[in-house]
């Protein structure tokens, strides 16, 4: 094992960048013209890692959407790891939409990007170690090919390489 190495794919989420950015775009709704006096809102459970969306219709949603992803962007935080789910009618006419937080890798998720690193042809050895997949093999050559060939390609997650050895 001494002249293999390895590194871990995991797909993680900075939560206090999340909290910071949920707060900035707060601030960003209370001061924008657009959203005066309406019940627009933007609120954050960190217990259910969820983003709750609230607005008077469709359009001020998408800006609502705007504003987060903008602020998201600002702090690092991949846009990738929202996943908006369906629009409801809330009360009074108002729209909400809820937002999950993905953090970590699914079992499914790590099915998909075992068989998308197999697929590259590169010469490695690819195995899922709980919520990471570990990538070995006995050139550094060959790993770095696979890290970059998974920048390259679009993922629906947002990828990190750690454990580099």
């Amino acid at each position: 094992m001494a002249n293999k190495f390895s590194f871990d794919i995991v797909s993680e989420v900075n939560m206090m960048e999340v909290y910071n950015a949920v707060d900035q775009a707060q601030k960003e709704l209370a001061n924008r013209f657009d959203f005066k006096g309406t019940k627009s809102c933007i609120e954050l459970s960190r217990s259910d890692k969820k983003i709750i969306l609230i607005a008077d219709d469709e359009y001020k949603l998408k800006a609502l959407k705007d504003i987060l992803e903008g602020r998201f962007a600002k702090r690092g935080v991949s846009i990738k790891s929202l996943d908006y789910k369906k629009q409801e009618k809330a009360f009074e006419g108002c729209v909400k939409q809820i937002v999950e937080i993905i953090s970590g890798l699914t079992t499914e998720k790590a099915k998909e990007l075992l068989k998308t690193i197999r697929d590259s042809k590169i010469k490695v050895q690819v195995q899922i170690d709980g919520s990471k997949v570990r990538v070995i093999s006995s050139k550094k050559d060959d790993l770095q090919q696979v890290i970059d060939y998974l920048k390259k390609i679009f993922f629906s997650l947002p990828l990190q390489f750690v454990n580099y050895r």
